[in-house]
C-alpha cells in the first residue's frame, strides 16, 4: 500500500520548518508541529499510480499506510488561489515536480520560481519542473520543462515517463495506455505497460553534426563519431548525438584508455564539457563503460541540472553512439546510478525506444 504526502512550503522563508503527520481519513495519534511547513500523509489506494512509501526513523519505528483505504481523489482537483499543487515523481532517481497545467498554455510558475522550488535545501528539491499542458498540432498533451537552473530543455527522457504516469493519474487511466505528447524535441509517444513501466518512442536520433549542434567537424556521413575533443589538455574521443537535445558521448581518450566511470570526478569535468566552445547550445555529457555488447554503464552530467542519477535521452544517445562506434548492439541495458533502462535502436524504423520506471513520491502544495 502506498502513501502520499501533502507539503506546504513557502518559497520566501527557508529557515523555519515544521512537520505534522496527519491523516484526513482517520486521525493518527502521533503528531508534532511548529510554525510554517506542513506535511500531511494521505493514504493511497493500491490501484492508483503511486509507489510503496515508508518513513522510518529507526529499525524499531516506522509509519506505513493501512492495507485498505479510499483514494484522496480531491487533491489534484484543488484550485486555491495563490497555491501551486504538484506531485513529485522520479524516474530512477531523476526527480521532477509535476504540475497540472492543462487549463493554460503558459506555465503556472516562472523559471525563477522553478529554481527556488528545485533547491534541495531551501525548496522541494528536484532536477526540474514539468508542466502538463494542452496538446497542440493534434497531440493529446504538451510537455514543457524548467531545469533546476531555470533553463528550458527541449526534452527529458526520464521526465516524459514521469509525465505519462502523471497524466494517467490526472485522467484516472487504468491498464495499458498510450498518448501523443508535443515537446520541444517534436512528437513523443509514451506507452504505459501492464507492469507499470513506461515505454517511450523517442523518435529518430539526429546525427548530422551541425544539427546536434556541435562545431566539431563531421568525420563520418556528416556525423561526428569518435571525434577528437581537447578538454584541459586531455584529448577525448567523443560521438555527438541529438535526441531532440544535444549529447556528447564518451567511451575513452584518444590514447585508447577506456573509462572506469566510477573513478571520474564528474563535478570537476562535467561543466567543462557542458560549456565547451564546440557546443554552441551547451551539451549533456555521458561517460560510458562497456561491459558487453548488451550491457553499458553510464554516468551523466546534464545540461542545466548537473550530475543526476539518470538521464533517459542520455541513455538513448549512449546506445546510438555505441552502435556507431561498433561497441554494442542495438538492444542494450544501460546501467545508471539510479538503476537500469532498456534501450533499443530499431533498424527497421530508425527509432529509439526507451523502457523504464516512473514512480510518484509525494503530493504537495506550495504558496507562491
Amino acid at each position: 500500500m502506498a502513501i502520499a504526502a501533502t507539503i506546504s512550503l513557502p518559497l520566501t522563508s527557508p529557515t523555519r520548518c515544521s512537520l505534522t503527520f496527519t491523516n484526513p481519513l482517520r486521525p493518527i495519534s502521533s503528531s508534532f508541529s511548529s510554525s510554517t511547513c506542513q506535511f500531511n500523509f494521505l493514504r493511497k489506494d493500491s490501484t492508483r499510480i503511486c509507489p510503496s512509501f515508508r518513513i522510518s526513523a529507526s529499525p524499531s519505528m516506522s509509519i506505513q499506510a493501512p492495507e485498505k483505504s479510499s483514494p484522496p481523489t480531491s487533491f489534484l482537483d484543488r484550485r486555491e488561489s495563490g497555491f501551486l499543487h504538484f506531485v513529485k515523481y522520479h524516474g530512477l532517481g531523476n526527480d521532477f515536480i509535476l504540475v497540472d497545467n492543462r487549463d493554460s498554455s503558459e506555465p503556472r510558475i516562472t523559471p525563477e520560481q522553478a529554481v527556488k522550488l528545485c533547491h534541495r535545501n531551501f525548496g522541494i528539491g528536484a532536477d526540474g519542473v514539468i508542466f502538463a499542458m494542452p496538446g497542440i498540432n493534434g497531440t493529446d498533451y504538451t510537455m514543457r520543462i524548467f531545469n533546476s537552473d531555470g533553463s528550458e530543455p527541449e526534452m527529458c527522457g526520464n521526465g516524459v515517463r514521469c509525465f505519462a504516469r502523471f497524466i494517467a493519474e490526472l485522467e484516472n487511466l487504468q491498464g495499458k495506455q498510450s498518448f501523443t505528447v508535443h515537446t520541444g524535441a517534436g512528437l513523443i509517444v509514451p506507452e504505459i505497460q501492464d507492469d507499470g513501466q513506461v515505454k517511450v518512442d523517442m523518435g529518430e536520433p539526429i546525427l548530422k553534426a551541425s544539427d546536434v549542434p556541435t562545431r566539431l567537424p563531421a568525420n563520418k556521413d556528416q556525423s561526428a563519431v569518435k571525434a577528437e575533443l581537447n578538454v584541459d589538455g586531455v584529448t577525448w574521443n567523443v560521438t555527438c548525438v541529438s535526441m531532440g537535445n544535444p549529447h556528447c558521448v564518451i567511451f575513452g581518450t584518444k590514447e585508447g584508455q577506456n573509462l572506469q566511470v566510477d573513478e571520474l570526478k564528474l563535478a570537476e569535468i562535467g561543466p567543462k564539457f557542458e560549456h565547451h566552445e564546440m557546443f554552441p547550445a551547451r551539451t549533456n555529457t555521458e561517460f560510458v563503460q562497456v561491459f558487453s555488447p548488451s550491457h553499458l554503464k553510464m554516468r551523466v552530467w546534464e545540461r542545466g541540472a548537473g550530475a543526476t542519477l539518470a538521464c533517459g535521452t542520455g541513455a538513448c544517445a549512449t546506445v546510438v553512439a555505441a552502435v556507431l562506434e561498433g561497441r554494442a548492439g542495438r538492444n542494450c541495458t544501460v546501467e545508471l546510478p539510479g538503476g537500469p533502462l532498456q534501450i533499443e535502436w530499431r533498424e527497421e524504423d530508425n527509432h529509439v525506444y526507451m523502457t523504464g520506471p516512473a514512480e510518484a513520491v509525494f503530493y504537495g502544495s506550495v504558496p507562491l
